[in-house]
């Protein structure tokens, strides 16, 4: 029988999502791999306790991830319902729907029909009576931002989510979901979007500036671009890598020896402070007081440990910053 950690508050910080009430710790975990139907059951488990032991309250769904799909929803449900009995008020546990899920035309995208069946489905699959968040997971130019508003109006005034989040949206169309969603008096309160060294998209493309101006949180996914920012590329493409292993999300022409020698820099910057390459890019993504969190994913405990202790770093300098925007820019 797992029995957490008496300690789990002590050492994890935690950030105000937005302007709201909500609080999630600097460091999420995320679903995305490692918790499908192919992958180790009792890992799983074991990562989700090494997490809750930290500190790490949220977990991290949407509708399609395993594979197959729908697994990692099933797969913690079952944890859930192992090792988390009675501690559900201390999590927080979102969920997504927006990208392919079921066959037909009623399984993707952004309608109020897709929406709100998908929800119903990944409640039935982790064995809740509601999500704290539930995000749609990418913009749909097809449908009316109107109908995915109100679906999300719905979703919360039926009481399946506590709070709403849109992800993988740019700026201005962020801004206009947002007035939306006030004027349905929907509590949104979070943009998931990737951000990492390597990957600057919100900042080029608005939606950075939008959270800020909006009160918004961010949470940033893929902080450490698939694995790119650790130690595991400073000697080339490892065989036992995702490249090798699957490819469609980090491809071999991403590794180029010119981001190698970037790799190779900033992990030089992370010896020089005593910290890993893994911690120095968490530290950089969460620079900025408005990203609430950086949701990593992982493969075994000993990564969620390493990156947990971030919590226990002092911020980077501006030196370091500096230095970091140097190697970037070079």
């Amino acid at each position: 029988m797992y029995i957490p950690s008496e300690k789990r508050y002590e050492t994890m910080q935690y950030r105000r999502t937005g302007k709201s009430g909500l609080l999630l710790p600097i460091v999420s975990l995320g679903f995305w791999h490692n918790f499908g139907s192919a992958d180790n059951y009792e890992n799983m488990r074991a990562m989700c306790r090494t997490a809750f032991d930290r500190g790490i309250t949220h977990f991290d769904l949407a509708n399609n991830y395993g594979p197959a799909y729908g697994s990692a929803e099933t797969n913690l449900g079952r944890i859930l319902k192992q090792d988390f009995a009675g501690l559900r008020d201390e999590l927080v546990i979102s969920t997504k729907a927006g990208y392919d899920m079921w066959p037909g035309p009623y399984g993707d995208h952004g309608s109020r029909k897709y929406l709100i069946a998908s929800l119903d489905q990944s409640l039935s699959r982790m064995g809740l009576d509601y999500v704290d968040i539930f995000y749609h997971h990418r913009m749909d130019p097809d449908t009316p931002l109107e109908e995915t508003a109100l679906a999300l109006s719905r979703i919360v005034i039926s009481g399946k989510a506590l709070y709403v989040g849109i992800s993988n949206y740019d700026g201005p169309t962020m801004k206009k979901m947002a007035a939306l969603l006030k004027e349905y008096r929907v509590p949104f309160l979070i943009n998931q979007n990737r951000y990492s060294i390597f990957d600057r998209t919100i900042e080029k493309n608005g939606l950075k500036q939008a959270a800020a101006g909006e009160e918004k949180g961010i949470i940033a996914f893929s902080p450490l671009a698939q694995g790119l920012l650790t130690d595991k590329y400073l000697n080339g493409i490892p065989e036992d890598s995702r490249i090798r292993r699957d490819g469609r999300f980090l491809k071999e022409s991403d590794v180029t020896e010119e981001k190698l020698a970037k790799i190779r820099k900033l992990n030089e910057l992370s010896e020089k402070r005593g910290i890993s390459l893994s911690e120095l890019a968490l530290l950089w993504v969460l620079k900025d007081s408005d990203i609430t969190s950086v949701l990593i994913g992982a493969s075994r405990p000993e990564q969620i440990i390493t990156n947990a202790r971030i919590a226990e770093r002092e911020p980077l300098t501006e030196e370091e910053l500096a230095e970091i925007e140097e190697i970037y820019n070079k």
